[in-house]
């Protein structure tokens, strides 16, 4: 559907770099960073809202780099709605309709599809400065998809709503798009929305790509120390995979071992999630392959959840429910027993 060929873009102290992705047809692609990392300086280069310095982008199977915006039937959508404070909410839907020619007829059975789609019949005479957030954003929404585009760009179209609304909002995106099946791509610096909402992710930072899978993939494999960071592995050490000799493989970091199933050898890294560790205050007998004896050293309230930091070294931080840690009675200075397995143990 879209091809992104060693896209670089120079806006004098910031650069795209060399930028490959490839977006399938009806995919809900995620471009996901922190701030600053150019997300949505490579959205707005794909739109053609920037000049690109050198490489291709390709469009149905259509080079469009040297098009003009209004060419490429693509629609985007910011996080601040942009929408006309002047216009009506219909007025403001049907605006790229009429841009483009449309009859009053055809503008108004597009009107009324979407509208009723999006379940905003009600707001259609109202003004934007008159509606909440969400309402706002499902506007937006209209007014990019009314134009039926090839390419639908949506820049961090949640993080200026209230919890509630995100996720209200977060659901009806999922369902718009497996209804009509547009091509989107959504930038976005949450992890939880990316793991929500998108069929691939790519990883972006400093104007670069670090990496690209599936949610699955970037969640539990990260090929690097800021992937593992960015994905909030929290567990990242430093250390050797050697053989023990008896068929096992080990990861050597600060004294401690951990047994690792890989067929790697050497310097790496290793990365272990919070939620794939089991902490007791007994010895815990399983088949994991991995149990040590530690403190609990710091413990961070998350409400439903918490982050304890058991130190044996190195530190652990292991993730629990509220249920859990008022059932075992769990408190800082506490000896407990952390227990994972041999799988849960990331290999970079």
């Amino acid at each position: 559907m879209i091809e992104v060929k060693s896209l670089c873009v120079d806006l004098g102290d910031f650069q795209l770099r060399d930028i490959d992705l490839s977006v399938k047809p009806e995919e809900y692609f995620i471009l996901l960073g922190p701030t600053g990392a150019g997300k949505t300086v490579l959205l707005e280069s794909i739109a053609g809202l920037y000049p690109i310095r050198s490489g291709e982008i390709w469009l149905r199977g259509k080079e469009v780099a040297a098009l003009q915006p209004e060419k490429r039937n693509i629609g985007i959508v910011y996080q601040d709605h942009a929408l006309f404070p002047h216009l009506s909410v219909a007025s403001n839907i049907t605006f790229g309709l009429k841009l483009r020619g449309h009859s009053s007829s055809e503008t108004g059975e597009m009107l009324d599809w979407i509208a009723g789609l999006l379940g905003i019949e009600h707001l259609l005479n109202r003004k934007p400065g008159t509606l909440s957030g969400g309402e706002q954003q499902k506007v937006a929404l209209a007014r990019a998809m009314c134009v039926k585009p090839d390419l639908l760009l949506l820049d961090e179209p949640l993080s200026a709503l209230d919890p509630e609304t995100r996720e209200q909002v977060q659901k009806e995106l999922r369902s718009l798009h497996d209804r009509l099946r547009i091509t989107t791509i959504h930038v976005t610096h949450d992890f939880e929305e990316a793991i929500a909402l998108g069929d691939h992710i790519a990883v972006i930072s400093d104007g670069g790509i670090k990496q690209v899978g599936t949610p699955e993939q970037i969640f539990r494999q990260p090929n690097s120390e800021f992937v593992a960071h960015f994905t909030i592995a929290r567990n990242i050490f430093a250390g050797e995979v050697v053989d023990r000799g008896n068929g096992d493989s080990i990861f050597r970091t600060e004294n401690t071992e951990l047994v690792v199933s890989t067929g790697l050898r050497g310097k790496w890294h290793a990365s272990i999630r919070p939620e794939d560790i089991f902490i007791s205050p007994d010895p815990l007998f399983s088949s994991a392959r991995n149990s040590f004896c530690g403190t609990i050293t710091s413990i961070s309230d998350r409400g439903s959840t918490l982050y304890l930091t058991v130190t044996l070294p190195p530190d652990f931080v292991c993730l629990v429910t509220r249920r859990s840690f008022e059932e075992m009675g769990l408190s800082e200075g506490l000896k407990v027993y952390i227990t994972f397995k041999a799988s849960a143990v990331h290999i970079f």
